[in-house]
């Protein structure tokens, strides 16, 4: 018998197993049963996500206790007992397992903070550094399809598990070889002990108060918040209350929400995909902009961390799509614009930092230098601009508050990264949606005083940083077959790079798996972060190109940015770019 087929077995069968799980087991087919049970759901850098399903390989509550077990080992290893803030978003599944780790927890003697219903990812990061918690979870699968869910694991600092605790909890996590090692109580038991305690409305309080606290302009919010107006949209996800709440409190009076995507539906019934980066997705909103005459409209994910962006230009009358780069460069640059204005920036603008990733818009370089600021970048996925935030600060105290780049100890301007987050002030570490939006949509209150939109004040710096752009693609490989082919694909690049892309020479290929930085004439020198399997093609004229494969999908990806001296010129590099990239790799396969 296969091992498959033994684990099969095993879930039809075993005590340790509930018997809807042996019921729904034993209703699978073999080919159903090859999948479920082929190999195990890898807790990776950031946590699971997966197929909700029964089987080894799919979200479960025997999967997910496996790694609350294992975290909980964890905590106990360091401490006499500690806390955990647990989040769930609106997907299917969410509350259940968010409660089972909470009682998971609670058996390990570990107090558990439950949401009392869904709230957004970015609220989960501030309220363990609120509560002072040893670490959070949030149950999420972002943007996934609706089959998917996930589970994230925060640390103390309120960011995204990082080198080396992530490598920690996966360990202790292996140790749990059985589903039967997994130590549960009831929720009525952990409740009388004293370690499952339900939070809400003082946390939602302090969470918008901190958001409020990083607004300039508050009276200009009052004073435009009755002229301009506004479509948002939650996709069916946590972003609905928190983001309603936060316009209102700040004097935006003319918001429509779309009805059909306002409330929580893990179907997420209206879109094919709950993603503010498929333009798909704002067919309902764009069409209630147009009936509301809307200057903007808005969209975030189902865990309110990303935030989807259009803006009607006035010239005429149609609403742009902004990217990520672009929504969160132009917020940057609205900061950074008042802040200088106000004497808010750093003595030496040198020891303020803008945080980006390595895939985002070279455009962030130009902006920063304009107001005399550092750049500090890092791998892909915010939890590693979270990771600045912590180090920054922790330089700080060492140097007694006072900042001084030569020794870390920046002052947090702002981050973001490509796709579609970004961070305002330091109250969460992790990109956040609803702070985005305030942001947002104070930088559009702000610029329309002055007459302005927002794609007017786009174009004017495009006109003077220059014209960037940036493409993504993403092909989907699944299965055994998939993960080989993506193997084959990086394999194939680093052997042999190419030595020229889009008509542009490639200077220098950084490969962060070797850390090392090799130009065209030869040299090498060290990338200076850490260890990830991913590509990065320099290319002449500040054009670029980078690949890698995806953490939480079986995607490899494939990133490219250009600059130009107009936006159709930039629309023709990028798209020669691209299509030179793939083009090399169909020819290779």
């Amino acid at each position: 018998m296969t091992d498959y087929r033994s684990m099969w077995q095993m879930w039809r069968d075993d005590p340790a197993f509930d018997e809807q799980t042996h019921t729904e087991a034993a209703s699978l087919t073999d080919e159903q049963a090859r999948e479920a049970f082929a190999g195990e759901l890898t807790f990776g850098t950031g946590g699971l996500r997966g197929v909700i399903g029964v089987g080894t390989s799919r979200m479960n509550i025997y999967t997910v206790g496996k790694a609350t077990q294992g975290l909980a080992d964890f905590i106990r290893s360091h401490t006499d007992g500690g806390s955990v803030v647990i989040a769930y978003d609106s997907r299917h599944m969410s509350a259940e397992f968010a409660l089972d780790s909470a009682c998971i927890l609670a058996a390990n003697g570990i107090h558990a903070y439950l949401f009392d219903a869904l709230r957004p990812t970015p609220e989960l990061s501030f309220a363990v550094r609120h509560m002072r918690a040893t670490a959070g979870i949030v149950i999420t699968a972002s943007h996934n399809p609706p089959k998917y869910n996930g589970y994230k694991v925060y640390w103390s600092d309120g960011g995204q598990i990082v080198p080396p605790y992530d490598g920690f909890i996966t360990e202790y996590i292996a140790r749990v070889t059985s589903y039967a090692q997994i130590r549960r109580i009831s929720r009525t038991e952990a409740e009388q002990n004293g370690l499952l305690t339900m939070i809400g409305e003082g946390v939602d309080a302090a969470y918008l108060a901190a958001i409020r606290a990083n607004v300039i302009h508050a009276d200009v919010c009052r004073r435009m918040g009755k002229k301009l107006r506004i479509v948002y949209t939650p996709l069916h996800g946590t972003g609905y209350v928190p983001v309603c709440r936060a316009l209102k409190e700040l004097g935006f009076e003319n918001v429509w929400v779309v009805p059909e995507q306002a409330l929580p539906d893990g179907d997420f019934t209206t879109v094919r995909s709950p993603n503010p980066e498929d333009k798909k997705a704002f067919v309902l909103a764009l069409a209630l902009a147009e009936e509301k005459d809307a200057d903007l409209v808005l969209a975030t994910d189902p865990d309110a961390d990303r935030l989807g962006v259009y803006v009607k230009d006035a010239a005429t009358g149609e609403y742009i799509p902004f990217t990520g780069n672009m929504s969160g460069l132009l917020i940057a640059e609205y900061l950074l614009s008042q802040r200088k204005t106000l004497s808010r920036l750093p003595a030496d603008p040198r020891d303020g930092a803008l945080v980006t990733t390595i895939v985002s818009s070279n455009m962030a370089h130009a902006v920063a230098k304009a107001y005399g600021l550092s750049v500090i970048e890092t791998l892909t996925g915010f939890k590693y601009i979270g990771e600045q935030i912590r180090k920054f600060e922790e330089a700080l105290a060492e140097n007694d508050g006072v900042p001084c780049r030569e020794k870390g100890a920046y002052v947090y301007e702002f981050g973001f990264e490509e796709s579609y987050g970004c961070l305002v002030g330091t109250h969460a570490r992790d990109k956040d949606a609803v702070m985005a939006v305030t942001a947002l949509c104070e930088a559009a209150a702000f610029y329309a005083d002055a007459g302005k939109t927002l794609w007017d004040v786009m174009q004017e710096m495009y006109e003077r940083y220059g014209y960037y752009a940036e493409g993504l693609e993403s092909l989907t490989l699944e299965g055994e077959k998939g993960k080989a082919q993506i193997a084959e694909a990086m394999r194939s690049l680093r052997e042999t790079p190419p030595s020229a892309l889009g008509g542009r020479p490639v200077l220098a290929v950084r490969d962060y798996l070797a850390g090392v930085r090799r130009s065209a004439d030869g040299k090498i020198s060290p990338t200076n972060l850490g260890r990830s399997n991913v590509l990065y093609f320099e290319l002449a004229d500040e054009g670029w190109c980078c690949v890698r494969p995806s953490g939480t999908e079986p995607k490899i990806k494939f990133y490219f940015g250009v600059k130009e001296k107009s936006r159709e010129e930039a629309r023709r590099a990028l798209e020669n770019l691209k299509n030179a990239f793939l083009a090399r790799l169909k020819h290779r396969d």
